[in-house]
């Protein structure tokens, strides 16, 4: 990774140099060299089983290595851009002999540069053997030729006729795209481009031009703010379309100032589980607290509700260093907006706003009415599957009418529902194999770029643009660099087409969005100041709550096996959505889980009923601490009855009830029903029984007091140290100095729970997935996975229900701790396991004979035991049981095979390849060259990893902080892994009466 960062401050000279290489026309004058020939074909006739599936194009510029050291072997790295129909992310793409195994971070970029698990698990979706393989016209195995042909005579009838054009798309945020459309509507006048989120985010948009004149999505410096306040605003999760993990925990290392995080919400969510204090209320409370607090505010008025006048004492004291955050509907925002204004929030950026969503939806709705009233002749559809996705409430009658349209062309990867309607299906390219760009924020473009050639005969949504409407240029890419030389290029920190692929990212010359402060808001202060707050009435029904999980977001990745196995952060099930409820709600209605007599967790079903009619039937119910009394939840993306994992999950499509595009739906009804479902949970447990496992403590402690007191070393009772206890020679107890020492340490502080590394691992490290079944009998192959723990401060009979109804929650990444005197290697019979000079507990794969004895001496059960032969078996299939699907494979990994056991290795290939590049070069490694799989994805750079060996190396002071400590340590075991332990802000003198 460190070489990419070198290659990032290269000279201006040798970017130039970079630029005008050209070994194409080397190559047509002979005077290219062997190398340069290998680089361009990328390996492919040598590597890939699949003819189609060849190396980059010859226009795609590698990011880390010059083009003449590329060598079989070796990888090769690409900038470029992730975007789907939610998620967006700048990112490098690794690349070996051709193919893409794995997505890492992009540092040079400064805006979108987390890779999330659906990021990363974005890979697996190219290699995805259900693909649409060809055009299909009218049912039928087609040409492209044959479909142009038959769009293009269609497309001059509907001008003639002069009957509306529609092209509906996902928010696509592409500068180029937008100006292809308008060159497409020169040719054919009544073309409308409609955007359709299927999780809409039109509602802070709107509220973001009412308030701030411009119609983007504010972005948030949250390293600025010492307080913030959160009403049911999940932004660790999905509230904003950038990831605001880093920005958060930059201001939560434990000092005086920390920033202090207050969450309202009726969900237990990420960002809940994270806050200092956390109040547990319905979605239509939190609404009336969040309007007190503004009124109290701007207009002095004495909230009913002492939580609501503590808090807005807070936040006028804090003032300018505090932020308030808000979801719900668009009144929600635009109260946290006018706050944020009126405290003159350093948190809030007066110039920057994300334009990565686009959703609009009184355009849908006005859409929906063309349809109804048959005023569409030709629907185009990009990238999205509305008879999904949309409401039951209207998904059937949209359904019928579609199928009346004379033209209906689906622009997607996949089969699914809407392709069933639809006329014309023409397949577009993964966005590994497409060409792009983006405009996601103020003053930044990004560019995509393919990493290796169409594996099928896919096309895409432009390049068919361009040829339906003839327009000059011969294919996308012409029209992309044309469009970056006039209109980017000129006004960019960049000097060339190619540098900015080199980068993937430029900025541009600041536009003068200066509304900020202009925009008045007068009258919509004094309306809010007027708006009565109604009384508390008593209901029966429900609120529910519709969330996203950070496994499966929309839905849009619902095929892709290393999301349906990542474990939820808070629930740790995996494979299904259900519907969370409070312990005592479940209670009053009979409901319950169980643990069954094979260590599965079970229970009830319901349905959701809305205006006497059931909408959603037999979901799965799942008694969560923390959930709001009267409200449920239920999580986005499950229920497509498309692909072959839809065989093997048994979700609920949350979109049925998803009503005018709102997240909080009242008056449910919840029916119990007699079906038993089986959950696929991978942690029963919900606390630490007691065990000093987490550590903990509070800021006033943790400054007051020595390390004594809030990092108190365990001992084995008695007045034994662990050194005494030691069976293993004293004279090896310190490492060696000579060489390399590897250490990984993880900053509880710092680790939100995402669940980037996990899936990171997997890429990496080959890890199999082993489906629902394997799940629920706890066979689960994660290498890292992230325990998450209850905890209360109240005691004895209070304690258990403080955890149901208000727990404090902590993650925990646990994975082989690489311990020094390991326990696994004493007891293995044949020696597979051993411990290498560098401080990593290794596995000889070929040696291992299954015994299982290490897993059962290992005090952090770290260890995964094959079951089965997981590649090649038809019982398990997914990625590793075909082809195309192992071309996602590592191939400086093992795969592994039945009856031997496996775990973490901290990646010693990564560090190996960083050695002998060192070593080649004649050169000491430098500290930030060492990286595992998990430390380079985590977004909070949680994960440090490095040699200990080294005195001012990054892991070395980690250690060595006061904070620091290991797991288990007082066994005797020595690992080679530590924790900085847990310190929560909870100024108990101010926050005790919010609760």
């Amino acid at each position: 990774m460190k070489e990419i960062n070198k290659t990032i401050m290269k000279s201006n000279k040798e970017k130039k140099t970079l630029d005008n290489y050209n070994p194409v026309k080397y190559l047509m004058k002979g005077k290219t060299s062997r190398r340069d020939f290998l680089k361009w074909i990328g390996f492919s006739t040598a590597s890939v089983t699949l003819a189609a599936c060849k190396g980059p194009v010859i226009k795609s510029i590698p990011y880390v290595v010059k083009p003449d050291e590329i060598t079989p072997g070796i990888p090769n790295y690409y900038a470029s851009t992730m975007i789907d129909s939610f998620d967006i992310g700048s990112v490098l793409v690794k690349t070996r002999e051709g193919r893409p195994i794995k997505i890492e971070p992009n540092s040079y970029s400064k805006y979108f540069n987390k890779t999330s698990a659906r990021i990363q698990s974005s890979l697996l979706s190219l290699y995805d053997e259900e693909r649409l393989k060809s055009p299909f016209l009218k049912g039928k195995k087609s040409s492209w030729k044959e479909i142009d042909n038959y769009i293009i005579q269609n497309l001059k009838y509907l001008s003639q006729t002069k009957k509306n054009i529609v092209i509906l798309s996902c928010s696509f945020p592409s500068f180029s795209t937008k100006k292809l459309i308008l060159d497409f509507k020169k040719k054919f006048p009544y073309t409308k481009w409609i955007t359709y989120d299927p999780i809409s985010y039109s509602k802070t948009l709107d509220a973001s031009k009412e308030i701030f004149g411009i119609r983007g999505f504010p972005i948030f410096h949250l390293e600025k703010s010492e307080l913030i306040v959160s009403f049911d605003a999940d932004f660790l999760g999905d509230w904003s379309p950038e990831n605001m993990a880093k920005s958060y925990v930059s201001n939560r290392v434990p000092k005086k100032g920390m920033m202090q995080h207050i969450q309202i919400e009726s969900n237990m969510t990420i960002t809940g589980a994270n806050a200092d204090v956390r109040i547990s209320k319905k979605p239509s409370d939190i609404k009336k607290l969040l309007l007190e607090v503004f009124q109290k505010i701007f207009f002095g008025k004495n909230p009913k509700n002492k939580i609501s006048e503590k808090i807005a004492s807070l936040i006028t004291k804090m003032g300018s260093k505090s932020v308030i955050l808000a979801d719900g509907d668009q009144e929600s925002y635009e109260l946290s907006f006018l706050i944020n204004k009126k405290i003159n929030s350093l948190a809030l950026q007066k110039d920057k706003y994300i334009f990565s969503k686009e959703s609009n939806d009184n355009e849908f709705k006005n859409f929906l009415i063309d349809l109804e009233r048959g005023h569409i002749g030709g629907l185009f559809i990009h990238n999205v599957n509305p008879i999904y996705s949309l409401p039951f409430s209207i998904s059937e009658k949209i359904k019928r009418i579609i199928k009346k349209i004379p033209l209906t062309v689906s622009f997607s990867m996949n089969k699914d529902e809407t392709n069933e309607i639809i006329n014309v299906l023409a397949p577009i390219p993964h966005w590994l194999e497409s060409w792009g760009d983006t405009y996601p924020i103020s003053n930044v473009y990004t560019l995509i770029q393919p990493t290796i050639q169409c594996i099928f005969n896919t096309r895409q949504f432009q390049d068919s643009l361009m040829i339906w409407s003839e327009m000059k240029e011969k294919n996308y890419y012409e029209y992309l660099k044309k469009t970056w030389e006039k209109n980017i290029i000129p006004k960019s920190n960049v000097s060339s087409f190619n540098e900015a692929l080199f980068y993937g990212v430029v900025k541009t010359k600041k536009n003068k969005i200066n509304n900020f402060p202009i925009k008045n808001n007068q009258n919509k202060i004094q309306e809010y100041g007027k708006k009565i707050i109604e009384k508390k009435k008593i209901e029966n029904n429900f609120e529910l709550r519709l969330y996203t999980k950070i496994s499966m977001g929309d839905g849009y990745q619902h095929n892709n096996p290393w999301l349906q196995e990542l474990p939820d952060p808070i629930t740790r099930t995996t494979w299904d959505n259900y519907l969370t409820i409070s312990y005592f709600d479940a209670n009053k209605m009979g409901l319950k889980n169980w643990n069954s007599v094979d260590g599965s967790l079970n229970g009830n079903c319901v349905d959701l009923i809305k205006n006497n009619e059931i909408i959603i039937r037999n979901v799965p119910v799942l008694i969560q601490p923390g959930q709001a009394i009267g409200s449920v939840g239920l999580a986005f993306g499950y229920g497509q009855k498309k692909g072959k994992i839809h065989k093997i999950v048994n979700g609920k499509n949350a979109y049925r009830i998803y009503d005018n595009f709102i997240l909080i739906q009242k008056n449910i009804e919840i029916r119990k029903g007699s079906k038993i479902h089986k959950f696929s949970c991978i942690q029963l447990h919900h606390t630490t029984v007691g065990r000093d496992l987490v550590k903990e403590t509070d800021l006033n402690i943790f400054l007051n007091n020595s390390k004594e007191i809030w990092n108190k070393e365990e001992k084995i009772e008695g007045t034994l140290s662990s050194e005494e206890i030691s069976i293993w020679n004293k004279k090896n107890n310190k490492e060696e100095k000579n060489g390399h020492h590897f250490n990984l340490s993880i900053d509880l502080n710092a680790c939100i729970g995402c669940g980037a590394c996990i899936v990171a691992c997997h890429s990496e490290n080959n890890v199999p997935v082993v489906g629902k079944n394997e799940i629920e009998k706890s066979r689960d192959m994660h290498w890292l996975r992230i325990d998450r723990y209850y905890s209360s401060n109240k005691k004895n009979n209070e304690e258990e229900k403080d955890i149901y109804e208000n727990p404090k929650v902590v993650f925990q990444p646990i994975m082989c701790q690489h311990c020094e005197h390991a326990p696994c290697e004493t007891v293995c019979p044949v020696g597979a396991t051993s411990h290498g000079k560098q401080g990593q507990n290794m596995m000889v794969y070929n040696r291992c004979i299954g015994t299982r004895y290490c897993a059962n001496n290992c005090p952090y059960k770290v260890r995964r035991f094959n079951w089965f032969n997981y590649a090649n078996n038809q019982k398990f299939d997914f990625n590793m049981n075909n082809t195309l699907g192992k071309m996602v494979l590592n191939p400086d990994v093992v795969v592994r095979s039945r009856g031997i056991m496996e775990k973490c290795s901290l990646c010693i290939q990564r560090t190996q390849y960083v050695i002998g590049i060192a070593k080649k070069e004649n050169r000491k490694v430098k500290d930030e060259e060492f990286e595992t799989a998990c430390s380079i994805s985590c977004p909070t750079k949680a994960i440090t990893f490095g040699d200990i060996n080294d005195n001012n190396s990054l892991i070395f002071k980690k250690i060595n902080n006061n904070r620091s400590y290991k797991l288990l340590d007082f066994i005797g075991i020595r690992p080679n892994v530590s924790y900085q332990l847990k310190v929560r802000n909870n100024k108990k003198n101010e926050i005790d009466k919010l609760k």
